[in-house]
């Protein structure tokens, strides 16, 4: 397939709702970054600076499946995820400094954007057009 990269923008939840309710002044605390388009992973992983910057505070565990065995990783606060102009809100699972930032499927899915692994690169869902779709039952 090769590889997919996009530049996410992530912003703060609790910040963006405080200031949205105009409880404070402050900017919400926000990041744009690169991460890699990983299919075969399931939520949305940044590196411990990412997470630091955003100033996100550890909420739970997950154990993920990892090709070494099963892993013990943190979840964080919620962000708002914007990728190509489409966002949504997501927990935040951590991955090491040393790898990139991950888009898992989940929130492909939710932002409704498939590969495009000829081209190399994201797009939204051709079967939807440019609207951004979910698919319930």
């Amino acid at each position: 397939m090769g590889r997919v990269t996009v530049t996410l923008k992530l912003t703060n939840l609790f910040d963006l709702g405080v200031q949205q309710r105009r409880l404070s002044k402050a900017v919400p605390r926000t990041v744009q970054t690169e991460a890699l388009v990983d299919t075969g992973a399931t939520r949305l992983y940044l590196r411990p600076s990412v997470i630091s910057a955003l100033g996100l505070k550890k909420v739970d565990e997950v154990i993920s499946k990892t090709t070494n065995g099963p892993k013990r990783r943190a979840v964080y606060e919620p962000v708002r995820l914007e990728v190509q102009g489409r966002y949504g809100n997501f927990d935040v699972v951590d991955i090491g400094e040393d790898v990139p930032n991950l888009l898992g499927q989940i929130p492909l899915e939710y932002l409704d954007f498939v590969v495009d692994s000829k081209n190399r690169k994201l797009i939204p869902n051709p079967d939807h057009g440019d609207r951004q779709m979910s698919e319930d039952p």
